[in-house]
Parts: C-alpha cells; sequence; structure tokens
C-alpha cells in the first residue's frame, strides 16, 4: 500500500527545515509546479503534466501517488511556485552543495612576501619568482613593505616597488586594491587571474 506522505503528520515534523513549507503545511489554494521531473508525475497522474498552474490539492495528490513530497521553493512567487521531490534527498544535496562551497571558500591560501623600502634589484626580482609560482598555484599573494623606525619617511619609495610588483605579475595576478599604508606596512593584495586556456 503507498504510503501516504501528504497526510501524515510525522512526514510534515520530519527533517524540518524554515526556509521550506512542505505536503500539508502548504495551504494556498494554487501553485505553479515546476521541475525536472514531469515525465515522472504525467504517468502517476495518468494525464500530460506540463509546468504551469494547478489547485494546491491535486498536485499535493501527485505527490502521494508517487511517495514524493510537495514542497514550496519560492513562497513569494504569486502564486508559489512548487516542486515534487524527496524532502529529505533534497535538503541532503541542499546542505552537501553548501559545505563544497564553504570548502572550496576554505582552500584559498594568502601567501606572504615582504620587501624592506631599500630592497635590492636582485632580492626584488627573486621575491617576483615567488610570487609568480605563488599565483600559478591559484594561491593569493601579500605583499608589503615593512618600514622600520625612520624609513618610514620612505614610504613613496615603498609604494613605487609594490606598483612595480604588480606590473611585474599582472599577467598571472591582479590586485585588489592598490597599495595602502596600515601602521608601519604597506600593503597589497593580489588574487590569481584565470588563465583562458589553462586547464589544472
Amino acid at each position: 500500500m503507498a504510503k501516504t506522505f501528504g497526510n501524515d503528520p510525522r512526514r510534515n515534523n520530519a527533517d524540518k527545515d524554515p526556509q521550506f513549507r512542505i505536503n500539508d503545511q502548504i495551504r494556498i489554494p494554487e501553485v505553479r509546479l515546476v521541475g525536472d521531473n514531469l515525465e515522472e508525475i504525467s504517468q502517476a497522474a495518468g494525464q500530460p503534466v506540463e509546468p504551469g498552474i494547478y489547485p494546491t490539492r491535486r498536485v499535493r495528490e501527485w505527490a502521494q501517488m508517487l511517495e514524493m513530497d510537495l514542497v514550496e521553493i519560492s513562497p513569494n512567487a504569486k502564486p508559489p511556485v512548487v516542486r515534487i521531490i524527496d524532502f529529505r534527498k533534497f535538503l541532503y544535496d541542499k546542505k552537501k552543495k553548501e559545505k563544497e562551497i564553504k570548502a572550496k571558500a576554505a582552500k584559498t591560501v594568502v601567501k606572504e612576501i615582504r620587501f624592506g623600502p631599500n630592497t635590492d634589484d636582485h632580492d626584488f626580482e627573486f621575491k617576483v619568482r615567488h610570487a609568480k609560482k605563488f599565483l600559478e598555484e591559484g594561491s593569493k599573494v601579500k605583499a608589503y613593505v615593512h618600514f622600520r623606525g625612520r624609513t618610514i619617511v620612505f614610504k613613496e619609495r615603498g609604494e613605487l616597488l609594490l606598483l612595480k610588483f604588480i606590473k611585474e605579475l599582472e599577467e598571472l595576478g591582479a590586485a585588489e586594491a592598490l597599495p595602502k599604508l596600515e601602521g608601519r606596512r604597506m600593503i597589497v593584495v593580489l588574487s590569481p587571474r584565470k588563465v583562458a586556456g589553462k586547464k589544472a
């Protein structure tokens, strides 16, 4: 015997997410049905079902036939937009996607490169090579000139050095902002560019 999920209060309380109303929680008389499983719904309903507006009771019956849930995915639309899906699987996929986005964001690595206001050409080129490697690996580069004691009077020199650094790396990285002084450090952050045609 088919499970009548739409009329089962336990089903309505299971795996609740305050963002979504499901099954009997959807009390508006008409809804707009969408989804990529309309062919499957048509077979269960015994009639062609296309994206469109239907009485809520009828759409809920189709969900029960498929042992799935009627889920309101866009409550502010007129009428609200719904899909017939497995709500538990829907929540699982949603949480999994959110977790992947967080994990991807957490993978952003920031590498630091330090200069002095009197950095010579040889040391500068050495650090530029390191920065190129970091950007090619997909890391951000935070470069800064540290001013000790009276060297703070050379802040213009530090700014020119960082602008030169940005210029040397323009093919691989883009500066998020112009160099700025924070305390005794003048800082610039470069993000890696996506090189067209380059595959990981």
